[in-house]
């Protein structure tokens, strides 16, 4: 099966995230260059990461029940199949005004260490909300949602992609 989003799709997410760029000037917000820079990551993160995060909830929640795969398993699939499509998108989209882009090899390990970071945080979750407290398998898709992005943006933008 191919990924659903064709470059002229990509194209267009990245024409409409220029466009949310934009928003402090159209407000009246003026913002230095560093603030901007910021400012562009995190609509760039928001988008991708947006993406991505609701494709690993969606996809662990379907795996573990439609599939009727353990939970912990579906994660683990989940995880190992998003990894690499979000090192792509995060890399060269939203931090790509960001830091160095020299000794690769070190931002791919650290990349890898935030998302494992990640991985372990969304175990915790379906860990705790569904073996231990019993709930169903949508429980930690909240957590998922909300908790993870948080935590591996900060570790993206200060440790992998300085």
């Amino acid at each position: 099966m191919a990924f659903p989003l064709d470059q002229a799709a990509l194209r267009a997410v990245a024409e409409r995230a220029r466009l949310v760029e934009r928003i402090p000037a159209l407000l009246g917000i003026k913002l230095d260059e560093h603030k901007l820079a910021l400012f562009g990551q995190i609509v760039r993160f928001g988008i991708s990461g947006g993406l991505l995060t609701m494709g690993v909830a969606g996809a662990y929640w379907a795996v573990a029940e439609f599939l009727h795969v353990d939970p912990m398993v579906s994660m683990t699939l989940v995880y190992l199949f998003f990894t690499g499509l979000g090192y792509l998108l995060h890399s060269r989209w939203s931090f790509k005004d960001h830091g160095s882009r020299d000794q690769a090899h070190i931002r791919t390990v650290r990349f890898f260490t935030v998302n494992t970071l990640g991985f372990v945080a969304n175990q915790f979750f379906v860990w705790w909300l569904v073996k231990i407290l019993g709930g169903p398998t949508w429980w930690p898709v909240i957590p998922i949602i909300v908790v993870t992005p948080l935590l591996t943006f900060t570790l993206n933008r200060i440790w992998v992609f300085k």
